[in-house]
């Protein structure tokens, strides 16, 4: 049977997660993922293209023409400080971005059709999802400056943030701590499957790096499939 034939549709209450725990199985996730992945695997490689290497290559090419300071400094010309604002604006848009990949391994875990457009649907949620990953980022650096072991826990059980912003319409703190609260029940489970996903994406750098076209999408459907297991998919919901 097909993963696709079998989704998990039924969404589950955070409260039973947190009491009860749940059951983890990284193959399927993975099998899941893929399986979400090769449905849309033009479009999935086409947005990680735009994602991953259009825009940074378009944005350093606009930096070195308007701020030359920036990218050789034995250049007599002053810093015009356009590099530093351009590394902003590529921060604050990025969340929406990169939440184009869960909202269109969501519509395809539910079934539904998809257009490429939907992969900028993150910008309806720009907002939480920037807060979320802002917030996150100075939680998991803080972290990691103190024993690193805290960074490590809050990197991995902050996983599912972005999903649940998407489909649970949470607001970015509650979204952190159901993430973190749930994640934590089977931490070691996420751990694993973060670690995996890093090791399959290192072997997607060795082509000339032409492997995170497949790699980079595949984690992401990967997440929404453990996301779809962990916590159930709500059908009513647009995303």
């Amino acid at each position: 049977m097909s993963y696709r034939e079998s989704p998990n549709e039924s969404p589950k209450s955070i409260d039973s997660l947190i009491r009860e725990g749940y059951a983890t199985d990284i193959s399927s996730y993975l099998g899941r993922g893929w399986d979400l992945l090769q449905q849309k695997l033009g479009s999935f490689i086409g947005f990680t293209a735009i994602f991953v290497f259009v825009i940074p290559i378009a944005l350093a090419i606009i930096a070195a023409i308007l701020d030359p300071a920036s990218v050789d400094p034995s250049t007599n010309r002053p810093s015009t400080g356009i590099a530093p604002l351009l590394n902003a604006a590529s921060f604050i848009v990025s969340p929406a971005l990169e939440a184009g990949f869960y909202l269109v391994a969501l519509k395809l875990a539910k079934q539904r059709l998809t257009s490429f457009s939907d992969f900028f649907r993150g910008f309806h949620y720009f907002l939480p999802l920037l807060l979320a990953r802002l917030v996150t980022s100075i939680l998991i650096v803080l972290g990691f400056l103190l024993l690193i072991i805290p960074g490590i826990y809050l990197a991995v059980a902050y996983g599912l943030v972005f999903p649940l912003i998407l489909e649970r319409k949470m607001d970015f703190w509650q979204a952190m701590e159901t993430s973190r609260r749930v994640i934590t029940k089977r931490w070691f489970s996420f751990f694993g499957l973060g670690l995996l996903l890093f090791l399959i994406n290192l072997v997607g750098l060795l082509p000339f790096g032409l492997g995170l076209l497949i790699t980079i999408p595949l984690s992401y459907c990967t997440y929404i499939a453990a996301y779809e297991s962990v916590f159930g998919l709500q059908l009513s919901s647009d995303e």
